[in-house]
């Protein structure tokens, strides 16, 4: 069984302060995951590092489509990637994660220091924290609980590091060519649409004095 840390942050919202329990309930980051990370930073973006570092310049929400924290955990726990993601196993061989998952009941989790680099968007994995949502799909859409906890998270994020964006994965392409793309190959691109037009906007609306940049290339 694994060590699982509770941590109580306090944040300011607006004029009130408000109360949330950050979980660290971590996953494997071993000897493997680290020179996969090393490596993947190196051959995708040209950034050699003695540690699997970030500096976080952007947020992205994403979902899981998988209904349980338990088994969300499990597709991120494991250092390399299963065989059931060919479509980018070619690429690289680590696993994707995020820094945070929020479970259906709103339980934020934290699965790896918030400046250790994770596998979660293509191009911008240098410097994007990630925040996965437990569900997602038609017959399991996103809990109110769980955009409470995301704007709880973003604000929490915002105010602890110097971040310029808040986007949704399926917004991630609007960053090609921008000083932040660091993707090597042209090719490598996958369509996404986590965490929903919908849940986006509900966060977005709800963070506006945040003032986070505009999205580039954004018709």
């Amino acid at each position: 069984m694994k060590k699982i840390t509770v941590l109580i942050v306090l944040a300011s919202f607006f004029s009130c302060t408000s109360t949330k329990i950050i979980v660290d309930r971590p996953i494997v980051f071993n000897d493997e995951r680290e020179a996969l990370t090393l490596e993947y930073l190196e051959n995708r973006y040209g950034l050699v590092q003695n540690t699997p570092t970030i500096v976080p310049k952007m947020i992205v929400l994403h979902w899981t489509v998988i209904p349980t924290f338990e088994k969300s955990f499990e597709a991120f726990d494991n250092p390399t990637l299963p065989n059931w993601r060919p479509e980018i196993k070619d690429i690289s061989g680590l696993n994707v994660s995020s820094q945070f998952m929020i479970d259906r009941d709103g339980t934020i989790y934290r699965l790896l220091p918030e400046t250790t680099m994770a596998r979660h968007v293509i191009g911008l994995n240098h410097c994007a924290i990630g925040i996965e949502n437990v569900g997602g799909t038609e017959k399991l859409p996103l809990t109110k609980a769980q955009l409470k906890s995301n704007i709880w998270l973003v604000r929490y994020l915002k105010d602890k590091y110097d971040i310029d964006y808040l986007i949704g994965h399926y917004e991630y392409t609007l960053f090609e060519n921008h000083p932040l793309w660091l993707e090597r190959d042209d090719g490598y691109r996958t369509k996404k649409t986590d965490p929903g037009q919908y849940f986006m906007q509900k966060v977005r609306d709800a963070v506006s004095d945040l003032n986070f940049k505009p999205l580039p290339n954004e018709d």
